[in-house]
């Protein structure tokens, strides 16, 4: 297991008012829509989720970074678990030839709001119940920004159905905090997170489901 980071520049891109995010309008009942995942989370209000989530090529580079790190082939065949509308798995078959993809995510409304290019691949599910793969049967597979929407009590499996699918590298990335300030700043922006964990409590987490994958965070800073 090591930590790589891909996405955090990414992430600190964006700015964002932590204190506005609580006072401006009432979190609580925003969070509530923002779990259902649907057409609010994605394409609603920002108050709600991602405030209009549309391709853009801004995951080009993360793609681009993990296949050069994972020294990615033609024709790998790559699972993204929590792959929201795919834009990341989109760059992987603009990046590498022959590749094939597949996805999948809690979301009916992202998963039919994809890239119409390779939407039959994508499946509506959970990864805290069994992936619908054969085992080993992934040369690679990332999760970005979902396990940390899970309940401590269901990481153990996700992780567990992560190991099993996958026959090469796997890599996720999770909300986490270093401080009280940052968790402070998790708290008040975050709308879906269950597992508030530290790094070294993710570590733990990973160690005790067997996951031995690399992984990274973002922080809000």
């Amino acid at each position: 297991m090591a930590y790589v980071d891909f996405v955090g520049r990414l992430h600190t891109a964006t700015q964002r008012n932590y204190v506005q995010r609580v006072v401006e309008h009432d979190k609580a009942a925003c969070a509530e829509v923002a779990c259902k995942f649907g057409e609010d989370y994605w394409d609603g209000d920002r108050r709600y989720g991602f405030g209009g989530y549309r391709y853009d090529g801004r995951w080009r580079p993360v793609a681009e970074a993990m296949i050069a790190h994972y020294d990615l082939k033609p024709g790998a065949k790559i699972l993204d678990v929590g792959c929201g509308k795919g834009f990341l798995l989109y760059e992987f078959t603009q990046a590498l030839p022959d590749v094939t993809v597949a996805g999948i995510d809690i979301s009916e409304y992202a998963v039919t709001h994809a890239k119409e290019e390779f939407r039959d691949a994508l499946t509506v599910g959970s990864v805290a119940q069994p992936l619908p793969y054969d085992s080993s049967s992934f040369d690679f597979i990332y999760s970005i920004n979902t396990l940390h929407n899970l309940y401590n009590y269901d990481l153990g499996f996700a992780l567990r159905e992560i190991e099993r699918v996958r026959k090469g590298p796997a890599h996720v990335t999770i909300e986490s905090y270093r401080d009280e300030a940052e968790k402070v700043n998790l708290l008040y922006w975050q709308l879906t997170c269950r597992a508030f964990m530290t790094p070294a409590e993710w570590e733990w987490a990973f160690t005790q489901a067997g996951y031995t994958g690399d992984y990274g965070c973002i922080y809000f800073s």
